[in-house]
């Protein structure tokens, strides 16, 4: 009787010492290249936005996720220098055929850094409508995308929400690390003992020694951001090497109006919001968010929103506050990507 092909194909390996492997998927270049971005600042002051933008190298997609980051971040959140096939969303996201262009907020990173005092909600809202426009425009890349999706993360969140329900100009809206009623205790506790002014760190660059800027203290956002059983340790030494100041006047701003007194109820477009199952911050003593499933989360935040929000929900398993930068953080990329082809239309080739 004649071996069936599958004992023929178990047979062949076994003689080749188990080295027949199958053919890796074709490699997918992606370009990522720098640029400024003229916006408004404080007060109508000029100002820049540095951001990266990364690309598949062809075709060149026609929509395009604009990304915020949270407080004492800035654009290496979406681009962590530490191995980036595992943890940089826009080059997994490129490598999927998706567009992404990663902001600096004004204050951190490579963009403008006013004085902070006026630097507050209206204003940081403003001028990711501008990076808008200049996506639009084609004034990114060459490219003028159609549409546009604006992802926020933590602070960014509630910075995202503001400028979708104030300016009404983006197709989807991507909210993570963030839910509507944060834990009051946790958040109080790593202000006091997690941040300390940004001049006393001695490397970040706050204006004149502005004492409202702000930044996490040595060591502490391994507490504060990462379910650290799920997070590799070299992960947070990048981490904590690309920190970056936040301005207490706009991340009081943001707290307040962007996500407490939801801005969130007049966004029209669809949203995916996105939290880690452990996220001390938002899930956890006295947060009022049972966080362990999807499911258990959509009734409590639906509330917040529009019918035409349309939302969706996703609680990324044994993950942190920084959920972007967990071991398992593919997974919820991929549900991003999902929900992207779903709920916006935005399918690659």
């Amino acid at each position: 009787m004649p071996l069936k092909l599958a004992t023929v194909v178990a047979a062949c390996c076994a003689l080749l010492g188990g080295f027949l492997v199958a053919a890796p998927a074709a490699a997918v270049d992606v370009r990522c290249s720098d640029l400024e971005l003229p916006v408004t600042g404080p007060l109508g002051a000029p100002a820049t936005v540095h951001g990266r933008l990364c690309l598949p190298e062809d075709p060149v997609p026609k929509a395009v996720q604009l990304l915020v980051h949270g407080g004492t971040y800035n654009s290496a959140y979406w681009d962590l220098p530490y191995d980036p096939d595992r943890y940089s969303y826009q080059r997994d996201m490129a490598k999927h055929g998706y567009a992404t262009f990663a902001a600096d907020q004004l204050g951190s990173g490579g963009s403008s850094k006013p004085f902070s005092l006026p630097l507050l909600l209206p204003v940081l809202a403003r001028s990711m409508h501008e990076v808008v426009g200049h996506l639009r425009a084609g004034r990114v890349g060459g490219t003028p995308f159609e549409k546009v999706v604006i992802v926020g993360h933590s602070v960014g969140s509630g910075i995202v929400a503001a400028e979708a329900s104030t300016y009404q100009d983006v197709d989807g809206v991507i909210l993570t690390g963030v839910t509507h009623l944060p834990s009051v205790p946790a958040l109080t506790l790593g202000v006091l003992f997690g941040l300390q002014p940004a001049f006393a760190d001695g490397k970040l660059g706050s204006v004149g020694g502005d004492p409202l800027y702000f930044t996490t203290k040595p060591g502490a956002r391994a507490g504060l951001f990462y379910a650290t059983e799920n997070a590799d340790p070299r992960v947070i030494e990048a981490d904590e090497a690309t920190k970056d100041q936040v301005a207490v006047p706009g991340m009081g701003t943001v707290a307040v109006f962007g996500i407490v007194l939801p801005a969130t109820k007049a966004i029209r477009v669809p949203v995916f919001q996105a939290i880690g199952e452990k996220d001390i911050l938002f899930c956890g003593l006295f947060a009022l968010r049972d966080c362990s499933h999807a499911q258990t989360l959509r009734p409590a935040e639906a509330p917040y929103y529009r019918p035409e929000a349309e939302l969706s929900t996703y609680v990324l398993p044994g993950a942190g506050h920084s959920l972007a930068l967990h071991r398992n953080a593919s997974h919820y990329r991929e549900a991003t990507r999902d929900w992207l082809r779903d709920k916006v239309g935005i399918a690659v080739p």
